[in-house]
């Protein structure tokens, strides 16, 4: 059908037996360069009137009106309207995808949202996947090929090894036209047999371009399915062109890791059932439980080696440490690398930050034990009416294994700020899982594996740590034992190696080195009395370090980060203001007692000779101190942040109902 208008424009044809069967066909058209409108409406297939002038946007707009008005039996073949407009959305859906240059827009009539839209200047994979998703969008491969003897071209995109459904999506164009090929739709699915599970299939958009005397449309009488000179040798063609694109992307997969979000608004015991559970099926007292639901873990059980203490306890595996040759100091301002010269842990002197000289032995560390899974701190202080007070009785809430059993109650404003603010922002169903999990073991010092009911978690040791020490800090403010060093550390020779460490970021702008340390000594030693009632960090008159908090039993931070500690400590803590300071001093000291791989030698890394020296157990201690230590206090005194379920810290690998879909495929 052609239009007149100053020049002759054509547009697409509507077959003639669309106009003899429809009552009323109204063409509304708007050209591109005259930038003007006509309407035309058509009757059985007559022109009705001229066309006359009209405003619209650019482009086509064709409305039927009573189709087979006068064909009463292909009136009754239609069915319902849902399935008809279910079959109108797939065919506009993918010509949609085919002319990705052009904008498409379907919608029943009355509905304000369009069921199918597409952009002018979106790309073929933009409309996929805005029709069929982002699990297909991401998957596809660009494939194409022409053979000029064959008189062919061929383009498209195909999914990756990676992609399967249970029913094919095939989308041939021949020639820019809908058609279907069985020969080449079995062709391709030959191909992908050998890459795909049994019974799954791939998705396909295919665009051939075959010279119009190879192509015999009358194989159907809908004109649907079609046949092509040497088809043979084109399906060939293609096979081979689809197998090499296969190959190269099956040399790897990939798999999208999931932020945890362990629970949502729902207890656990609701999504799946224990194992303790199943027992009552048998008796027929419960619901039947699914191998695939069964929760074959529970982290109540101990493990053997719980009571195998490596001999080495620090948690450092490098055999050297930071001591003082003869408390002096060295000529050239270093110090020397020896053994580490640290007491035992039960004969350290456990002291009370608190007036008195009370001391905690090793019983009565035992006695306070640790909390159990059931009786969780709610980690809340009472506000009485002065800063500090003095508590005797044998209440031990919200306290840690490593706190004093004389309790000084801390009403500062700006310590209990800090603590709301942790509690605020704690994430119930995160400090679940963490209190019901089963550790499985260390990936390295920085990530570890625990899994919790059905699903396997990826956890960063190194924040989750961070974390656990600076809400200890907080928490058991002014109430912490004494780590004390078996010889004084002096603050100077701590600043001088940390000023050599290139990670302290020392220029020559900054001035003389020696000036520096100077500098942090006369500074710290102002602040002794605050950093040791406070924070039990010891400082004396001479300018040594000779105590650390301890902040949990049987843990001694790794003490080749001490001269980067102290450095920090003079020149990254707030010292102004007094919530600021408190909160930045915490952070710096959480950073020290965190487990960072830094500072740990791991077994692959050490040499034969240095694996003898070290000794057999050496290499595990810190893979012990992780589980049975810094895990253990992750059940019962890390009240997890918020942001833990988005930044990555916590990342879901598997999920035991998934992975019996997987295996059902196979």
């Amino acid at each position: 059908m052609g239009v007149e208008s100053g020049k002759k424009i054509w547009i697409l044809c509507v077959r003639d037996s669309l106009q003899a069967n429809c009552k009323n066909l109204k063409i509304w058209l708007v050209f591109l360069h005259m930038g003007l409108g006509e309407r035309a409406s058509y009757c059985d297939g007559k022109l009705k009137a001229p066309p006359k002038p009209c405003a619209g946007n650019q482009g086509t707009q064709i409305t039927v009106e009573d189709l087979f008005y006068n064909v009463t039996t292909r009136r009754k073949a239609l069915k319902n309207p849902s399935e008809e407009y279910a079959k109108i959305l797939e065919v506009v859906s993918r010509y949609a995808i085919h002319n990705s240059g052009i904008s498409f827009s379907v919608k029943k009539q009355g509905d304000t949202v369009a069921d199918v839209r597409t952009l002018s200047n979106a790309t073929t994979v933009d409309n996929i996947r805005s029709i069929f998703g982002n699990a297909v969008s991401r998957e596809l491969i660009e494939v194409g090929c022409e053979d000029g003897k064959l008189a062919f071209k061929m383009k498209g995109y195909i999914t990756n090894a990676n992609y399967s459904v249970k029913k094919c999506m095939f989308l041939l164009f021949i020639n820019h036209r809908l058609v279907e090929s069985t020969a080449l739709r079995k062709a391709i699915e030959t191909v992908y047999a050998a890459y795909l599970p049994k019974s799954t299939h791939p998705f396909l958009y295919l665009s051939l371009e075959i010279a119009p005397q190879n192509v015999d449309v009358n194989v159907h009488p809908t004109k649907h399915e079609v046949h092509f000179l040497h088809e043979d040798s084109i399906l060939e063609c293609m096979q081979q062109h689809i197998e090499s694109k296969l190959l190269g992307s099956n040399s790897s997969r990939m798999y999208f890791t999931q932020t945890l979000i362990p629970g949502v608004e729902c207890s656990s015991t609701e999504v799946v059932k224990s194992v303790a559970s199943s027992s009552f099926t048998a008796k027929g007292t419960g619901d039947k439980v699914y191998a695939h639901q069964m929760v074959r873990t529970d982290s109540r059980d101990q493990k053997l080696d719980a009571f195998l203490q490596p001999i080495n306890k620090p948690l450092s595996t490098g055999h050297t440490a930071l001591t003082l040759d003869g408390g002096t100091g060295l000529s050239d301002g270093r110090f020397r690398q020896q053994d580490t010269e640290m007491e035992d842990l039960n004969d350290f002197d456990t002291m009370v930050a608190a007036p008195g000289d009370s001391v905690m032995t090793p019983e009565v560390q035992k006695e306070s034990g640790r909390l159990t899974p059931e009786t969780v701190p709610t980690r809340k202080r009472q506000w009485t009416g002065s800063d500090v007070e003095m508590e005797e009785d044998d209440t031990r809430k919200g306290m840690t294994a490593a706190c004093t059993p004389k309790r000084r109650i801390i009403n500062l404003t700006s310590v209990l700020t800090l603590q709301e603010e942790i509690s605020s922002q704690a994430h119930a169903s995160l400090q679940e899982m963490l209190r019901d999990h089963s550790f499985v073991g260390c990936v390295s010092p920085q990530w570890a594996l625990a899994q919790y009911q059905t699903k396997l978690y990826l956890l960063n040791t190194t924040q989750l740590s961070q974390e656990l020490f600076y809400q200890i800090l907080l928490y058991d403010f002014a109430n912490f034992g004494v780590l004390r060093l078996s010889e004084p550390a002096p603050l100077y020779d701590l600043a001088m190696l940390a000023l050599e460490d290139p990670e302290s970021g020392w220029t020559d702008d900054d001035g003389p080195k020696e000036g520096l340390a100077e500098y942090i000594v006369e500074f710290l030693k102002k602040k002794i009395e605050m950093l040791k009632d406070y924070f039990s960090l010891e400082i004396d008159e001479d300018g040594n370090l000779t105590g650390l908090p301890l902040l949990i039993d049987n843990y001694v931070p790794p003490l080749e980060g001490l001269p980067m500690f102290i450095l920090r400590l003079a020149t990254e803590v707030n010292w102004d203001e007094e919530k600021e300071c408190f909160e930045s001093l915490s952070k710096e000291c959480a950073m020290f007692y965190s487990i960072r791989k830094q500072y740990i030698v791991e077994e692959s890394d050490l040499t034969s000779q240095q694996t003898e020296e070290l000794g057999s157990g050496s290499s595990s201690s810190w893979k012990w101190t992780v589980e049975h230590i810094i895990y253990k206090a992750f059940r019962t005194h890390l009240l997890p942040p918020k942001h833990f379920t988005e930044d990555g810290n916590i990342l879901q690998l598997a999920n035991l109902p998934d992975l019996y879909k997987v295996f059902e495929r196979c």
